[in-house]
């Protein structure tokens, strides 16, 4: 019987771009376009030049694009800085279910390796749809297991699509994809330590994965090999970063669906750039500024928090109250609460600095949480807000489901307005806009077009 990850090498190399239905070859462009505009919007900011240098002193061959830099870089490398650059802002897509960042580990590792091998836009694509179905089901396998042993699922997981990516999109053979996925699993790290204080480590963690599964896919290429039982095996995947020995039975169940269910369609856009746990916390607040809610109004805030979700937008309470910085403020839920409650603009800039605006923190002091079992986490991302106003009244807002999943997705419209808004920061917005409608084409002239915008940003002071 095949292992797991010859399974999915299986997968991956048998799927041919005319397979994939039209729809979900439109969502992977949609993905590509959003996870651009996300890592562009972050290479304007402070200290992005810096990580640029440094991950230019890795190496200096010009195989792939660096976003938002001039240059190129090698291919592993420029994997590692945009894969950094798209999760930094915490602005990237999510599949809620599997608890994965998909495009921050997909896209920038299909970028590299397209760019690196000269692949067409269909290639392109294929291996975009190919990395995120193989992400998400490696998450499905152990929803939130991952985390209770402080791992992060993007992270553990990544290597395993990029290494597939990589031997994809350089034509290799099954047998070198699943030696790569083999190696790339004694590549899997990325710890959740960093919340202890605000670290912004975090934001590598995709970078990384992508990388360490482009240097996996040239190490099989070169003859190292991997174990073929890396999911299943006694000392494997799951039983190292999820203690569960029969989350590979569920992986094998998962797979058979592979090229019936396309799972990439279930994946959430992002509104705010923070935590994606906060966000339908964030869209209660907005309800209660429509109905009229003024910060002078409101005497306290509760929210009803799923217990899962604690660990990371809640713990410790008191640091959450008063983040010590804008990108610590990105995992506040007080505080991001308190910006919309405020009607303060919640974007980039928000969370690029300080975290000291004024009305947030003094919300953020009026806030309470506790625990809600039964919330539907992981599947769903919700939220319980009551608000006691000084004149007595209590005002309760709930989500269901975050706006941007399938249940309640964003129009095409709202992901273009999003990529130009982010991608403008970077570049002219005409040549934004230019660069949009190149992703967005399905003909062989989109990555063409879009490599070629991507040199064009502008010098930005950063």
């Amino acid at each position: 019987m095949a292992t797991l990850a010859a399974r999915m090498a299986r997968f991956a190399m048998a799927l041919d771009a005319q397979r994939i239905p039209d729809a979900i070859a439109e969502c992977a462009r949609e993905h590509i376009l959003d996870a651009l505009g996300v890592g562009l919007a972050a290479s304007s900011l402070a200290g992005s030049e810096a990580l640029y240098r440094a991950v230019r002193a890795l190496g200096a061959a010009e195989e792939a694009t660096a976003l938002g830099f001039p240059g190129r870089l090698p291919a592993a490398s420029a994997a590692l800085l945009n894969g950094t650059l798209i999760h930094s802002l915490e602005y990237d897509d999510t599949h809620t279910g599997a608890i994965v960042h998909g495009s921050a580990v997909v896209v920038a590792a299909a970028l590299a390796a397209a760019e690196r091998h000269g692949a067409t836009a269909k290639d392109l694509t294929r291996a975009v749809v190919a990395g995120w179905e193989i992400l998400i089901r490696i998450g499905l396998a152990a929803p939130g297991a991952f985390q209770r042993r402080g791992f992060q699922v993007t992270a553990v997981g990544g290597p395993f699509a990029a290494a597939l990516i990589g031997s994809l999109l350089a034509g290799r053979d099954e047998k070198a994809a699943v030696n790569a996925m083999g190696i790339a699993g004694s590549q899997s790290s990325g710890v959740f330590e960093f919340l202890a204080e605000g670290a912004t480590v975090k934001a590598m963690h995709p970078g990384w994965a992508a990388h360490a599964g482009l240097v996996a896919a040239e190490l099989a290429a070169a003859g190292v090999t991997g174990p073929a039982t890396i999911f299943e095996g006694a000392h494997g995947f799951y039983r190292a970063y999820a203690d569960d020995g029969e989350a590979p039975a569920r992986l094998a169940e998962l797979l058979d669906s592979l090229g019936e269910k396309w799972m990439i369609a279930e994946a959430a856009f992002k509104g705010w750039p923070c935590c994606h746990y906060i966000h339908p916390f964030l869209e209660c607040a907005e309800r209660m500024r429509a109905a009229g809610v003024a910060p002078g109004d409101i005497a306290a805030i509760e929210c009803d928090v799923p217990e899962e979700e604690a660990m990371l937008i809640c713990e410790p309470w008191e640091r959450k109250q008063a983040p010590a910085s804008g990108y610590e403020a990105k995992f506040s839920l007080p505080y991001a609460l308190g910006l919309v409650l405020c009607g303060a603009e919640a974007g980039v800039r928000a969370f690029a600095g300080a975290a000291d605006h004024a009305g947030a923190l003094a919300l953020a002091r009026r806030t309470s949480w506790r625990p809600w079992s039964g919330s539907g986490f992981p599947r769903r991302f919700a939220a319980r807000v009551a608000v006691r106003l000084a004149d007595g009244r209590t005002l309760r807002e709930e989500v269901a489901q975050v706006k941007g999943t399938p249940e309640r997705p964003f129009s095409r419209a709202e992901i273009i307005a999003k990529f130009e808004r982010n991608a403008a920061l970077a570049m002219d917005a005409a040549a934004a806009r230019a660069m949009g409608e190149a992703i967005l084409e399905p003909g062989e002239r989109a990555i063409r077009g879009m490599f070629q915008h991507l040199t064009r940003v502008r010098s930005i002071t950063r």
